[in-house]
């Protein structure tokens, strides 16, 4: 498991990403880097700001980008928590960093999701790194575990520690969960008229470390999705692409177009990831799937060099590479625009 882990760490070329994409387009991707998204949901239009600082937060609050009767949400994701190599050796202090930002907002989030990764090589001590920063937000948490949070146990502590129900606080607005518990890993729950689903994909990957999520989670997926509306929006979270990014890296979801086509029918899908380290984005009619930044070090980008990996770069350019993609829906289905912060900025 640990070496599969390890091989997961990577990038390269496949439909949806862009042909061209070299390391130096990749690393101005990922100087968009910072410490998380806040998604906002607004009428059922997701969008995403920076959490670039205080002072743009609140230039957008003051602008009345965020404001009225408005659902707010925070994506972190793959904060490695253990890890301690080049080129980030205390990533412990950037997801600090990060959570430090996201309290300083001036719009409150309602609460924050963490995609995975939260630790590198599962060990109860990286948990307790990781839980304890990350509730220093002061949010509602929603995890879902990366291939690095199920080493050696099939994730159990993971479930046991970020899944159990006693982890979140307001139990209530769970309206639907695994069959046999969150203990399970998936898990459904709805906020203001908006259908979060929580996937995981990181469990009996196939060849090449491609990510799986099989037909159990899936038939429960189509059933958490049956008598919907189609014009409920939805946003789905988990850690691998469930797109292929780049199968040659495993780089995206073996069945992740079977849980597509269930997807397919709604009106507005917004479907967030981490794993890869970088923001990348593709759109297929009304879903979009956005890939997310780290907050602990970057990756190269798709099939830009040997394999997967921690990308070095200098310590005085991290910040500008652990990042934040800013993503604004116009419309539900109006293409988005992206904006960008960094932990440098």
């Amino acid at each position: 498991m640990k070496r599969r882990a390890q091989r997961d760490d990577g990038a390269a070329r496949s439909e949806g990403v862009s042909p061209s994409m070299s390391r130096r387009r990749a690393m101005t991707c990922l100087a968009w880097a910072g410490g998380g998204i806040l998604w906002t949901l607004e009428g059922g239009v997701p969008r995403g700001m920076s959490l670039g600082g205080v002072a743009a937060s609140a230039a957008q609050t003051a602008s009345g980008a965020v404001s009225g009767n408005t659902l707010s949400f925070v994506q972190i994701s793959d904060s490695h928590i253990g890890f301690n190599k080049a080129p980030n050796p205390d990533p412990a202090a950037t997801l600090q960093s990060a959570i430090e930002r996201i309290r300083g907002a001036a719009q409150r989030p309602a609460f924050m999701l963490h995609t995975g990764d939260v630790s590198h090589l599962s060990r109860p001590e990286e948990f307790d790194i990781a839980q304890q920063i990350v509730n220093g937000a002061g949010l509602e948490t929603y995890y879902v575990p990366g291939e690095h949070d199920v080493i050696g146990d099939d994730g159990r502590a993971f479930f046991a520690r970020f899944s159990s129900v006693s982890s979140v606080s307001s139990v209530s607005r769970i309206s639907r969960i695994a069959p046999d518990d969150r203990s399970t890993g998936w898990y459904s729950f709805d906020q203001q008229g908006v259908h979060f689903i929580a996937l995981v994909n990181v469990l009996n990957l196939k060849p090449g470390g491609m990510g799986y999520l099989g037909d159990t989670q899936l038939a429960w997926l189509a059933a958490d999705l049956k008598g919907r509306t189609h014009s409920t929006p939805l946003v789905v979270f988990a850690h691998m692409p469930l797109w292929s990014v780049y199968p040659a890296w495993g780089w995206g979801t073996d069945d992740g177009d079977r849980a597509l086509a269930l997807l397919r029918p709604f009106g507005s899908v917004t479907v967030l990831n981490g794993h890869i380290h970088q923001t990348l984005q593709k759109v297929e009619g009304n879903v979009r799937l956005q890939t997310a930044m780290s907050t602990a070090f970057p990756q190269p980008a798709p099939g830009d060099g040997p394999g997967p990996g921690p990308l070095k770069v200098e310590a005085s350019q991290l910040g500008r590479t652990l990042g934040i993609r800013r993503v604004d829906f116009t419309s539900l289905d109006g293409a988005p625009s992206l904006g960008d912060a960094t932990l440098a900025s």
